[in-house]
């Protein structure tokens, strides 16, 4: 067991293996266990309490470039169709430059992206190069920075050098892709060894980036690690853990995210028990759509049901809740005191003496959020109400809520290759 403590206060994140000799005629893959610990995280609440509108505005953003991009891909990797339902949702350019002058000259906000990650370290080639990377399930690349980087944002960033790695191949073709401050990360593509808390993986493509977006100039984290499917791969190749299940890297064909304040853990090639109650819930994904995207779900604001029979993805890499505006407008109109303070954020506010109970279930249990994970802070310094972790935008995904840490602190997820499936499990 290992601690890194990076001297920039990033999020709470503990990755720990499950490694146990496999039976094989082959040679065995390596196995191990290993921990990885960081400091605390809060959400978008400021230290006095109140709602740091201006970072939740930036996250807004981010989020649509990113589904924007998701998008592209996959009708790419589709043949050029997108799923039933999808569609593609214009981003105004003065809307991507009024972020990017956010980000530019909110400094506090880029020096405080302990809300919006949940990262670890991972290393790369032979002898290892060390990155600190932020786990997202919501995209499917891996890029870090290159030693030929020639961005400004790349000063202080640990960087790729492909000439130290022995392992190190230069693959054809060029990644690129835009970021919320509309600035892209773009780069040459190589395959290398990839171990992350001991899970090895021989041959893993990423990208090694000489061109990164300004919006993660002060970010503490170096790059990306997507734990989607293939089809939302800009790379069109196979992410880190779907490699690893191929390459028998790991026991058991499932990682789990255990989030909280602190503490918070990644969990490779099983679960941890600790953390959860039985039974685990699992339910089945479409993986061709590239997301681990759960159907059939339904909401219940104080235990009465509001809508269903709709679909939901589970996103690490986001740090809120969205969904249609319509969607929200309706799960809203069933809270007490509820009413919109940002319409063209989609923001809601409610009684912070009243904060609603709403649930989530897929057919079994009822999952519920905390008021701690609902509740973003007071919309203003001495108001009377608060702010929601659900807003209202639509992100061109369809009937589909986007579920990202606000709700994923409320449950043990299992993101399971094995089934297909997401599986949901109460806490301790």
């Amino acid at each position: 067991m290992f601690s890194i403590s990076p001297s920039i206060a990033i999020l709470t994140l503990v990755i720990t293996i499950l490694a146990k000799n496999l039976v094989l005629a082959s040679p065995q893959p390596e196995h191990s266990s290993g921990t990885i610990s960081l400091p605390s995280r809060t959400l978008l609440v400021n230290a006095d309490g109140s709602f740091n509108h201006e970072k939740a505005i930036v996250c807004n953003a981010a989020t649509a470039l990113k589904y924007r991009r998701n998008l592209m891909i996959l009708q790419e990797n589709n043949g050029g169709v997108l799923p039933e339902g999808m569609k593609f949702i214009d981003i105004p350019q003065s809307q991507i430059q009024t972020r990017q002058e956010q980000w530019q000259d909110e400094e506090s906000l880029t020096d405080e992206n302990d809300d919006s990650e949940w990262a670890g370290m991972i290393k790369i080639g032979k002898p290892t190069q060390k990155f600190l990377v932020d786990f997202d399930t919501g995209s499917s690349d891996l890029w870090v920075p290159s030693s030929l980087c020639d961005s400004t944002s790349c000063s202080g960033k640990r960087n790729y050098n492909s000439s130290l790695s022995s392992t190190s191949q230069n693959k054809t073709g060029v990644f690129s892709i835009q970021y919320g401050d509309g600035s892209t990360v773009s780069g040459p593509i190589y395959s290398d060894t990839i171990t992350v808390a001991g899970v090895k993986v021989q041959g893993q493509e990423f990208a090694a980036v000489t061109n990164l977006s300004s919006s993660f100039a002060s970010d503490p984290v170096d790059g990306v690690f997507g734990l989607g499917f293939p089809s939302i791969s800009n790379l069109k190749a196979n992410p880190f853990f779907v490699n690893a299940v191929q390459q028998n890297a790991v026991t058991t064909k499932a990682f789990s995210f255990y989030l909280a304040t602190n503490n918070s853990e990644l969990y490779l090639g099983g679960t941890n028990p600790k953390f959860y109650n039985d039974p685990i819930e699992y339910h089945s994904v479409d993986k061709s759509n590239g997301f681990w995207q759960v159907k059939n779900a339904s909401v219940a604001v104080g235990g009465q049901n509001v809508l269903s029979n709709f679909d939901t993805i589970i996103d690490s890499g986001t740090t809120i809740m969205y969904g249609p505006p319509d969607m929200v407008k309706e799960i809203y109109a069933k809270v007490e005191g509820a009413a919109i303070f940002d319409s063209d954020e989609g923001f809601y506010s409610f009684p912070c003496d009243k904060v609603p109970d709403i649930s989530f279930s897929w057919g079994g249990e009822n999952f519920a959020i905390s008021s701690e994970n609902l509740n973003l802070g007071r919309t203003a310094l001495n108001a009377t109400t608060c702010a929601g972790a659900l807003a209202a935008k639509d992100l061109g995904l369809g009937n589909t809520l986007l579920l990202g840490d606000s709700w994923m602190k409320n449950a043990y997820h299992v993101f399971s290759l094995e089934k297909t499936a997401v599986g949901f499990a109460k806490l301790k």
